[in-house]
């Protein structure tokens, strides 16, 4: 008799955080995440710098993921890793050791698209936590994608709209640049929000057909803003920083949810869930629980843990793709551009 049980080692390293996770089946067993610092130096994320940390990081990073799984790497049955989108020299580093580490164990290896895997993770068994019924639509926000895919299945799933330029965590970080404010800024905007009025100061929502969007125009006007308020008071920024960051945060969040609500009108479709970094912001999370109460949606939100970049995502594609026998081979090269459904 086989046994039931399936355990998944899952290698992320789209971008600047390590990540290993152990699976068995869709449950996590250990879910492991080395963050680079050294990038908060330079207020961004250098390239070569991260596919380095990588290489430094990965071993010790996949060791403490089995270590905290309690299982023995003869235990696994198959190694799942990003092959893309993200950083080429990052993913690279993930996919050479999955390839090598598969190869020697004998086991199969699962190639994963990193943003299947921010929807997928919705799919991962925690508690009493219900994922989304099919067809849903998801809502995928990060530092380097906006998306709005129709899911029908767990391996269906069709782009509705992007962004064209910026991401909005983009949107997010450039904007805390430009507030003086460290990176990653983000998560500070959302901070500083919290005390702020959201309709102090008006920014302009840019016009994008369809369910496209675009954020490069309101870091720009953004930007002519505050070099207009600190002509005339160069104590402005420090002075109103909350109000600032709230009316910001409150912009980005409209265009979203514009979006969506044309996105919920045009599919019928009333079952929305959200993935990525930017999943952690307490405006959008407040805004689907709104969407709730008054527009009759029902809206799924990851764990905290799951939003950002993470292995136990890709662990659980990994083993629903087990469950479909989708292997891939030796052959397999990192993409650094990976276009959902390829």
């Amino acid at each position: 008799m086989t046994d039931p049980k399936k355990y998944i080692l899952a290698i992320e390293s789209s971008c600047d955080d390590t990540s290993a996770a152990v699976l068995c089946n869709a449950k996590v067993l250990s879910n492991v995440v080395a963050t680079q610092e050294i990038h908060r130096q330079y207020g961004g994320v250098v390239p070569e710098l991260a596919s380095r940390a990588h290489q430094q990081n990965i071993v010790p990073v996949v060791h403490q993921a089995l270590a905290k799984a309690n299982i023995d790497k003869k235990q696994l049955s198959a190694i799942a890793f990003t092959r893309g989108p993200g950083l080429m020299g990052s993913l690279l580093v993930g996919t050479s050791f999955a390839k090598s580490l598969a190869l020697g164990l004998e086991v199969p290896l699962i190639e994963v698209n990193h943003m299947e895997a921010h929807i997928l993770a919705h799919f991962i068994q925690d508690g009493d936590r219900a994922a989304p019924p099919f067809p849903f639509l998801a809502l995928t926000i990060s530092g380097g994608h906006t998306q709005i895919v129709k899911v029908s299945g767990h391996f269906a799933m069709e782009l509705l709209g992007e962004s064209l330029d910026d991401a909005v965590g983009e949107a997010f970080d450039k904007s805390a640049k430009l507030l003086g404010l460290p990176y990653p800024g983000g998560p500070l905007i959302d901070r500083y929000a919290q005390g702020g009025d959201p309709s102090a100061f008006a920014f302009p929502k840019p016009k994008v057909d369809g369910l496209n969007f675009s954020f490069s125009g309101l870091k720009t006007s953004i930007l002519y803003f505050l070099q207009r308020e600190t002509k005339k008071d160069p104590a402005f920024v420090g002075d109103n920083l909350a109000d600032i960051c709230a009316s910001v945060q409150h912009t980005i969040l409209e265009i979203l949810m514009d979006k969506l609500r044309a996105a919920v009108e045009l599919t019928g479709i009333k079952e929305v869930a959200i993935g990525g970094g930017v999943a952690a912001n307490s405006g959008i999370r407040a805004r689907l629980r709104e969407a709730e109460e008054k527009l009759g949606w029902r809206t799924y939100v990851p764990k905290f843990e799951y939003c950002t970049d993470n292995a136990a995502m890709i662990g659980i594609v990994g083993f629903l793709k087990f469950e479909k026998g989708e292997f891939t081979d030796q052959r397999v090269a990192a993409k650094a551009r990976y276009a959902l459904g390829s």
